[in-house]
């Protein structure tokens, strides 16, 4: 058998390492967007604020209400197949 003198983790791996991170740090970089609106945030702001003031077209409905009506309605759903199940086990 030949004996390896290799070190294991010695300066070749750490060469890789290196070279590895630096890669990843160049790559990291090509792919910065250049603008506000490459990196997904759209154009102006304005358009998006309008959506929550009192300016916005449409109904102005509590979020609470919003809520109890969301949790009605999977209520509601859960109780619909609660009673199939019990009516399919009767007829």
């Amino acid at each position: 058998m030949s004996a390896s003198t290799a070190v294991p983790g010695g300066a070749k791996t750490l060469a890789k390492r290196k070279a590895a991170s630096d890669n990843k740090a160049k790559q990291h970089a090509l792919n910065q967007p250049n603008s506000a609106r490459a990196a997904g945030q759209g154009g102006s702001s304005a358009s998006m604020l309008r959506i929550f003031n009192d300016e916005a077209l449409g109904f102005k409905i509590d979020p609470l209400i919003v809520l109890v009506f969301a949790v009605a309605f999977i209520f509601s759903v859960v109780l619909l197949h609660v009673l199939a199940k019990i009516s399919g086990s009767v007829f």
